[in-house]
């Protein structure tokens, strides 16, 4: 049978009652796995086992069920069946995850706002947000500021997850997907009792896919998000004695594919008359790829836990220790060719050697199909200088004169908890904990000239080599964190909780630079700006940040929960790659006089959030339903910033000084019938940049990452066709609402060309290479995943659709202002398989 006829007809029957965030929030029916107390689903979301209509703050739930109905694996999945909730991850390299949470994203290259929490540990690492994390059981997302409990990274909210964990009987299941794209998926776990006290889970998964663009110049290649990633992960479980349990675990992974899957879109409308596409709407780019660099990108993960706890009469004493080493690295072509950094030879072999190759594959080239307004002309001269016979290439062209990049990011850390807990269920609960973190990360980004061998794969290459280095970032940062934490929930009468915490961190970083003292062989200049004036010193500096919280419900009625809370979210200050304020400095305020502000270190990020909210059900819980409203104030909110030029590219985190955030979610569940359900969720945010020293013209505008609104719509009908065979469909439609990803919004700003034009053939004035980046905005779009089978008693098999209806969005968009426009990445496609499933 055809698939996508069975989904079609499947997506009739959806229509039906379309309405959302994943059997969530609130909805027993999705979460049968989540351990229950007189039907109602506890989650351990604040440490602690409770009730989810006790918990007095906003949190989406799924369950086992709701897990393995949906398809859920990773962050990215679970995230998008969320409200208020957004995610980017995977457009420059597997481990570069931003999650945004109500206006508070987690800047590029900085620490997350979101902490992730797995079987009661904190994890340390941002390349970890979007990785498998084994067989899931449950996954709870909590939203506003939980610093108070989880430390440093958690401003935005928390991501809970419990794996399986070993029981008292032999048990085990498979999942296997095949689907367009060669894209291809298995997980499997075996759990095996080990005499009476013990246990241990064996969870492995596998998945590749071709991807679904390719490159024209390299044959056609599927060489743009191509993947395969694979892993394996243990846990084992013993009762050392009649109170105390030791759990261990251990993961490791590894992930090859491609990087930076991003075509470059202009924002210049005083070119428009030249060519239309000069002034294009990132929403209308047709994406087309031809670097003539394979882009490449490599992750390998490891990791080791282990957690012991053990019960007084009086309180539980708990204590755990992670390691975990991450390494990443990616290679692909560079953005250099339109600032003719490798044009002209300069003095030395190396650019000679540059300069021959990038005109020699121009000429061989001329002609070749660019997006517009690209081309190749007859010569790589900047089309502005030579417009006759000049070029304007974009970035990541099929030329050499590009360059290439190599970018890796290397982190290793240990870390450890102490925590003592009340047992009972008392009128006053509390606990107490220590927490320790050493962090140390290697980060570097490399330059090379493209002498048509491509990459090295290494930082520094010298001269005479087949990858020159023309400019290096290389940095060795040192992170030790030492916090001290709190929390008492109090029951002053049957109706009344009042929850106060509190935590202490300390956060000591420092930066050495690990860049040669050598001077680069294309400019004759230093091979990192920052060493104009000599060796870079090493830096230090020690954050600090107290993060109290304090929370209130009140039941009004037997279903009906009141609550509010307020609570500080702290994300640590830390380092750029050194010589960054530098370069920007050089290269755009004192050339073409703009007025960005960007430092070598950037400032902690604090932010002060209140919610009020209801949360209620009826008809014995057969609709469930939540209300929020929310208000965050953030101080220095931490930013992503990416710069371009004849220097080549830049990364770099910058400080908003003040943004305030407000906004209102609500959330309803309703079971019509026994086996159909129906969901619905709404989120509205507005946001307002107060105060930005680095850009101020951008003051009014609205917080970069934030959807204005997301909707969630869904249902699933479970259908019994007999004692043991039901039919189950489910639909989930997803609206995202228009979206700003800089700061810059409806505004102009000189580019690099406003600098170039005055002294170039055109002679033109300097306003005309002035950007416009009102076209920059990411306009709201609605995707729908389908998913219709049957399931028995130990198996199932389905057929499903990611983006049935083909919806074309973009999932970023990296706006490089003075270089005229922005790096944008493409959502995913239409994509149908089948999947089967079977346990034991």
């Amino acid at each position: 049978m055809n698939v996508r006829i069975v989904l079609a007809s499947g997506a009739a029957l959806g229509a039906i009652a379309l309405s959302a965030p994943a059997i969530a929030q609130d909805a027993p029916a999705a979460a049968v796995q989540a351990e229950e107390d007189d039907n109602a689903i506890i989650v351990t979301a604040r440490r602690q086992s409770e009730s989810l209509e006790d918990v007095p703050a906003s949190v989406t739930v799924f369950g086992a069920e709701a897990l393995a109905k949906t398809g859920v694996l990773r962050a990215d999945d679970f995230v998008q069946l969320t409200p208020g909730v957004t995610i980017v991850t995977g457009t420059a390299d597997a481990g570069d995850t931003q999650i945004n949470i109500r206006g508070i994203n987690g800047a590029r290259d900085a620490e997350s706002s979101v902490a992730l929490v797995v079987d009661g540990i904190l994890k340390t690492n941002t390349a970890q947000l979007n990785q498998n994390q084994g067989t899931l059981r449950q996954v709870e997302i909590l939203k506003g500021p939980q610093g108070a409990l989880y430390g440093r990274n958690a401003a935005a909210g928390a991501i809970v997850i419990q794996t399986l964990k070993p029981g008292d009987v032999l048990e085990g299941g498979m999942t296997v997907r095949a689907a367009e794209d060669n894209t291809y998926l298995a997980t499997g776990f075996v759990s095996v009792p080990v005499g009476e006290s013990a246990g241990f889970v064996l969870s492995g998964n596998y998945q590749t896919t071709d991807g679904f663009f390719r490159n024209r110049f390299l044959g056609n290649s599927k060489t743009i998000d191509d993947q395969e990633v694979w892993g394996v992960d243990g846990r084992f479980v013993a009762d050392l004695g009649p109170r105390t349990e030791l759990d261990v675990k251990a993961r490791y992974s590894d992930l090859t594919g491609a990087s930076i899957n991003f075509n470059t879109s202009f924002h210049l409308p005083n070119f428009a008359g030249v060519d239309p596409a000069f002034f294009e709407d990132v929403n209308e780019h047709e994406f087309g790829y031809y670097s003539n660099i394979r882009p490449t990108n490599d992750q390998t993960t490891f990791e080791a836990s282990a957690k012991v706890e053990h019960e007084f009469d009086a309180f539980t004493l708990s204590a755990w220790a992670l390691y975990t080493d991450v390494d990443q690295s990616l290679t692909a072509d560079s953005t250099s060719a339109d600032f003719a950094r490798f044009t002209f030879p300069g003095a030395t072999p190396d650019s000679v050697a540059a300069s021959n190759a990038c005109f020699a594959s121009t000429a061989e080239l001329t002609g070749f199909p660019l997006n517009a307004p690209t081309f190749i002309g007859n010569n790589p001269v900047p089309f502005i200088f030579d417009p006759v016979n000049g070029s304007t290439f974009g970035a990541y062209s099929p030329t050499t004169c590009d360059g290439t990049q190599y970018q890796i990011r290397e982190q290793s850390d240990i870390s450890a908890e102490v925590r003592l807990a009340s047992n009972g269920d008392g009128d006053i609960n509390w606990q107490v904990g220590a927490y320790y973190l050493h962090i140390d990360r290697e980060v570097g980004v490399s330059l090379g000239a493209d002498l048509g061998f491509g990459v090295t794969r290494q930082l520094y290459n010298a001269p005479g080599s087949n990858n020159p280095t023309t400019q290096l970032y290389h940095d060795a940062f040192k992170t030790d964190v030492y916090a001290l934490f709190a929390a008492v929930d109090a029951n002053l009468t049957d109706r009344f909780v009042v929850s106060l915490a509190g935590r202490y961190d300390i956060e000591d970083r420092s930066v050495s630079s690990l860049v040669p003292n050598v001077t680069d062989p294309i400019t004759g200049g230093p091979i990192n700006p920052g060493q104009a004036f000599g060796a870079i010193p090493d830096q230090s500096q020690t954050f600090r940040q107290f993060q109290p919280k304090v929370s209130l419900r009140y039941e009004a009625a037997d279903n009906i929960n009141l609550y509010a809370n307020w609570g500080i979210g702290f994300k640590s200050g830390g380092f750029n790659n050194q010589g960054s304020a530098a370069i920007v400095d050089q290269s755009f305020n004192q050339f073409i006089g703009t007025n960005v502000l960007i430092e070598d270190q950037y400032r902690k990020e604090v932010s002060s959030a209140f919610e009020l909210g209801v949360k209620g059900s009826a008809l014995d819980n057969r609709i469930t339903f939540d209300l929020a409203g929310y208000y965050t104030n953030i101080e220095d909110m931490q930013f992503f910033e990416f710069f371009v030029g004849g220097f080549g590219l830049l990364r770099v985190v910058s400080n908003i000084d003040e943004v305030q955030i407000f906004g209102a979610e609500f959330n309803l569940t309703a079971e019509i019938v026994d086996g159909w359900t129906v969901f619905g969720s709404a989120n509205v945010t507005d946001s307002e940049i107060k105060a930005n020293a680095s850009r101020p013209v951008t003051v009014g505008n609205k917080s970069p990452h934030t959807a204005d609104y997301t909707i969630n719509l869904g249902t699933q009908l479970d259908l019994p066709l007999s004692s043991s065979l039901d039919f189950v469909t489910r639909a989930d439609y997803r609206i995202t609402g228009p979206t700003w990803f800089h700061t810059l919004q409806d505004d102009t700003n000189p580019t690099l060309f406003s600098g170039l034009l005055p002294d170039s053939a055109l002679a033109l004035p300097a306003f005309v290479g002035d950007a416009d980046y009102s076209v920059s905005q990411r306009d709201a779009f609605g995707v729908v995943d389908m998913r219709i089978g049957l399931e028995g008693d130990r198996w199932s098999v389905f057929a499903y659709a990611e983006n049935l209806f083909d919806e074309k969005y973009l999932n970023e968009v990296i706006t490089a202002v003075e270089f005229g426009g922005s790096f944008i990445s493409p959502g995913g496609l239409q994509r149908f398989g089948v999947e089967f499933g079977y346990k034991f």
